[in-house]
């Protein structure tokens, strides 16, 4: 399974961003996943305005539900599995706002992906270890 994070699902839904057409193939694949918070992401981004396009909140959760879940396995993190990787996060060297590309990573390994999809390229690169997919661009 291929895992994404936040802005692979972003850029498949808003065409002037970058890479769009190629996330948009990711997501089509049928064989994708992603972490839980990730929707909260979009969602945030999408309403938020930092984009020239700025959605509804109701347009935006019916894109995400009806558009682009479908074809999503979503995996989440029990209470333990998270307070694991909050254990782990000073051996990666994670501080502050890095804790949640983290999750995304430790989402995606504990769904056994074995390609992690982001725009954001070195914010996952640093966090990588063995075992962890491989981490790349569309």
């Amino acid at each position: 399974m291929d895992f994404i994070d936040t802005s692979i699902l972003v850029a498949a839904i808003i065409t002037t961003e970058r890479g769009h057409d190629a996330c948009g193939h990711i997501l089509d694949s049928g064989n994708c996943g992603m972490y839980q918070h990730g929707l909260t992401e979009t969602f945030s981004t999408l309403t938020g305005g930092r984009h020239s396009l700025r959605l509804s909140p109701s347009l935006a959760v019916e894109v995400i539900e009806h558009d682009y879940l479908p074809g999503i396995t979503i995996t989440t993190l029990t209470p333990s599995e998270m307070l694991h990787a909050l254990r782990d996060a000073e051996n990666r060297g994670v501080r502050g706002g890095a804790i949640y590309d983290f999750l995304h990573l430790v989402a995606a390994r504990k769904a056994k992906a074995t390609r992690f999809y982001t725009l954001n390229l070195s914010h996952f690169l640093a966090l990588r270890r063995h075992g962890d997919p491989e981490i790349s661009e569309p």
